[in-house]
């Protein structure tokens, strides 16, 4: 494994959102994953911050409620298409992504949720900062497309405490 600068791979990051997405990973009683399409890193409170929006219905959004934790695995070169779709469609409450998608859960070197092994970038964060949207402030055509019926996100601040290639 090999140490490096949360920014170093800023548009291989920028291009996996665009593309097919990253693999957010988080703990509880048991091990998940959802792939999340929107989200970035950027620089608040001089600390390295990965914002990663997560609707309150979804069963990930629990978990980090609970943990205050997350990882986020980036697939850079390898072809993790499939498994992107299955577990950006399906919840964590009805199947067990992880064995479903033949991926490996490794424990992270410095937060409790998981890594996925057949990753090669990975982010490790603390959440520092969280805010729930508030519609009233959303732009109406926005609202519109990605919000009807109403299912808002929370932006979860994850300090990121590691960054690291497998």
């Amino acid at each position: 494994m090999k140490h490096v600068p949360y920014n170093e791979y800023l548009v291989e990051v920028i291009q996996q959102l665009r593309q097919g997405g990253l693999f957010l990973n988080t703990k509880g009683e048991k091990n998940n994953t959802m792939t999340i399409g929107w989200g970035g890193i950027n620089i608040y409170w001089s600390k390295p911050i990965f914002v990663v929006p997560v609707r309150k219905s979804r069963y990930t959004h629990g978990l980090i409620e609970k943990a205050g934790e997350f990882t986020v695995s980036v697939p850079l070169k390898e072809d993790m298409e499939k498994a992107l779709e299955f577990c950006g469609t399906t919840s964590g409450r009805d199947f067990n992504k992880f064995k479903e998608c033949n991926l490996t859960p490794v424990p992270g070197q410095k937060v409790n949720a998981p890594i996925i092994k057949e990753c090669s970038l990975h982010y490790e964060c603390k959440v520092v900062y969280k805010q729930d949207m508030v519609p009233d402030n959303l732009d109406a055509e926005i609202a519109k497309e990605y919000y009807s019926p109403p299912d808002y996100h929370t932006l979860y601040f994850g300090e990121i405490v590691a960054c690291y290639l497998t």
